[in-house]
């Protein structure tokens, strides 16, 4: 269930057991004969309303669909969080940790034409969530669908499909990750690592050690949110990496490298797994480097079973 157990519980009460009761208890009372075709209608409301109650899962891996912007919430002057509106409260993508949608958008290109241009993001929310997702989203000056969601207002909408991708987190899959990730590549590594924490009390055992590279200071997307899960749980760290620091600045400088996930990733061994996610030139750089130092090869395009999994 993505709703919480007392609110299920609430709308169970209210809508099912409290209505039957009644029904069955006023029928006796008034007509005692009747009761037992009370006892059928008050059965078959009852199972409607329970199936109305149920969480549905809307997304189509074949098919886009159409899904409305309902807020915006400016970061910066690039970056922001998009929700955008499920069908219902009682909705969720159906999306499993660590896979992604697929936005499609018909943009115009340089000669006159018009292109169906689609491009692969990592929702920040979770199927815990009814009724809305949202999307974190960078946007660049030639970016084609990132500048087309930056364009876009409440109540546009955008066509979304999925799930899409090879990495499906189950809990205590590996003893533990190690995470690098530059600028949006955080928003696969955070699904998993809020994944990781809810799953605490149903037996996760999973650490995670996180470098995530970044230019600026500024340029740190949901350090507040990371920060606040590395205090909350003790199995999760995050190594902060800037190309740019500001004076008394602690963590790492420049590019990761080899010495970075030496030092503060796990070591390679069979219950351990790499996770990469950023741009091209920087994954095909640390591709080099974790194989390097001990880990096994990373293929061209990343399976599930892989040592280094990149997204």
């Amino acid at each position: 269930m993505s709703l919480m157990d007392g609110d299920a519980f609430n709308l169970k009460r209210d809508y099912i057991y409290i209505p039957a009761v009644l029904l069955v208890t006023g029928t006796f009372i008034v007509k005692r004969e009747w009761t037992i075709y009370a006892a059928v209608v008050s059965i078959a409301l009852g199972a409607y309303n329970l199936w109305n109650f149920q969480i549905k899962k809307v997304l189509k891996p074949d098919a886009f669909q159409e899904f409305e912007l309902q807020e915006k919430t400016i970061i910066s002057h690039n970056v922001a969080i998009y929700r955008f509106k499920l069908p219902s409260s009682n909705s969720v993508l159906g999306l499993p940790i660590g896979q992604h949608i697929s936005i499609g958008a018909p943009l115009p290109q340089p000669d006159g034409t018009t292109k169906e241009i689609v491009r692969s993001y990592t929702p920040i929310s979770g199927d815990h969530q009814p009724g809305y997702f949202d999307l974190l989203i960078k946007s660049y000056p030639q970016g084609n669908i990132s500048k087309h969601m930056a364009s876009l207002t409440v109540g546009q909408t955008i066509r979304v499909r999925g799930p899409k991708g090879a990495f499906v987190y189950t809990p205590n899959m590996v003893r533990h990750f190690g995470m690098i990730a530059g600028g949006t590549g955080i928003t696969p590594m955070l699904q998993i690592i809020r994944a990781i924490v809810r799953g605490r009390a149903a037996g996760d055992r999973t650490e995670v050690d996180l470098i995530f590279a970044n230019v600026t200071p500024q340029d740190i997307l949901l350090q507040e949110d990371l920060d606040a899960l590395t205090k909350e749980d003790a199995g999760i760290r995050v190594h902060y990496v800037l190309d740019k620091p500001p004076e008394n600045w602690t963590g790492g400088v420049g590019y990761v490298t080899a010495e970075m996930i030496t030092n503060w990733l796990p070591k390679p061994a069979d219950d351990v797994k790499i996770l990469l996610c950023g741009p091209p030139p920087m994954v095909s750089g640390l591709k080099k480097a974790t194989e390097s130092i001990g880990y096994k090869k990373a293929r061209p395009v990343s399976k599930l079973e892989d040592q280094v999994f990149a997204f």
